[in-house]
């Protein structure tokens, strides 16, 4: 079977080495988004077409993968208007939410979608711009297990490890739930190498010992030595998107009812660090940010 031309919409940090490694998968792809400053990285690579709008992106595509930010986002390039793409998808299409959405919004798209004939999934990503360069990105998969299927060779050219966890919806409520614990982490990592250093105690030590002790965990092993303790805060993660993951995390908690009081408190200090740190400002400056502060 002839592979589908992709409509890849979003083409930012993530997107990009997620649309070129489905281009070395040999898809032809068809790409869009609003900053075309972006355009220069496909320069030259055969099978690609830039294209003016979202719309024309769309228009010869059987597949759809969406890269963006949020919600609002993803409704109104749906919804909203003449350009909506939901005027221009057909029936038997498939469209791949692949950003931070959330779940609640993508369920009731899932639903409009069905409707029309077009199926849904949502497949958010974890793992960072170094995972998606190299094909490896953990996929938390959401939806209908026959749109599962049809997905899963496009997929499969972009992640190592794909779990289909539950209906329409489901892979954004994990993908939220694990940037809540991933940002619980970070700050409690970030809170105890602060309190080690004001006690005089060499934080690399510390990490050494957290990572051959029970502390140990993904900012430990990956994000301490490398971004913080360096100080050179670049891992490629907006401290904003993973406050508006946390967002997404709390306010699902908050929906079905489920325990949430450490988890607005967790918000509570990212909203204040995204504040203080100002646009820009990489996740893992946290730790900047508590240093910074003494105890109430």
């Amino acid at each position: 079977m002839d592979k589908p031309i992709i409509a890849f919409i979003g083409l930012g940090q993530m997107g990009t080495p997620m649309a070129l490694n489905l281009l070395k998968a040999g898809y032809i792809v068809h790409g869009y988004d609003k900053d075309t400053k972006l355009a220069e990285h496909f320069s030259g690579i055969s099978h690609f077409t830039w294209s003016a709008t979202a719309v024309d992106a769309v228009l010869a595509a059987s597949v759809v993968v969406l890269m963006l930010p949020d919600s609002p986002i993803v409704d109104a390039l749906l919804w909203d208007g003449d350009q909506a793409i939901s005027k221009i998808l057909k029936p038997g299409n498939l469209l791949i939410d692949m950003g931070s959405s959330d779940p609640m919004h993508s369920r009731n798209n899932a639903a409009k979608l069905k409707a029309l004939g077009i199926g849904f999934i949502d497949a958010p990503v974890s793992g960072g711009v170094k995972r998606a360069q190299a094909g490896t990105l953990a996929i938390m998969v959401g939806g209908a297990q026959d749109w599962t299927e049809v997905a899963l060779p496009v997929l499969t050219a972009l992640g190592q490890t794909l779990t289909h966890v539950g209906s329409e919806g489901a892979g954004h409520a994990v993908k939220a739930l694990n940037n809540y614990v991933s940002a619980a982490g970070l700050l409690a990592v970030s809170e105890a190498l602060s309190s080690a250093v004001k006690f005089g105690i060499d934080p690399h030590l510390v990490n050494q010992v957290f990572n051959a002790s029970t502390a140990k965990n993904n900012t430990t092993e990956n994000k301490v030595e490398a971004f913080m303790l360096s100080a050179a805060f670049n891992s490629g993660f907006a401290l904003s998107l993973m406050k508006k993951d946390l967002e997404t995390a709390h306010r699902f908690m908050e929906q079905v009812e489920s325990a949430s009081q450490f988890s607005a408190k967790c918000l509570e200090i990212w909203q204040a660090g995204d504040q203080s740190l100002g646009k820009g400002a990489d996740h893992t400056q946290m730790y900047e940010f508590v240093k910074n502060q003494s105890a109430d």
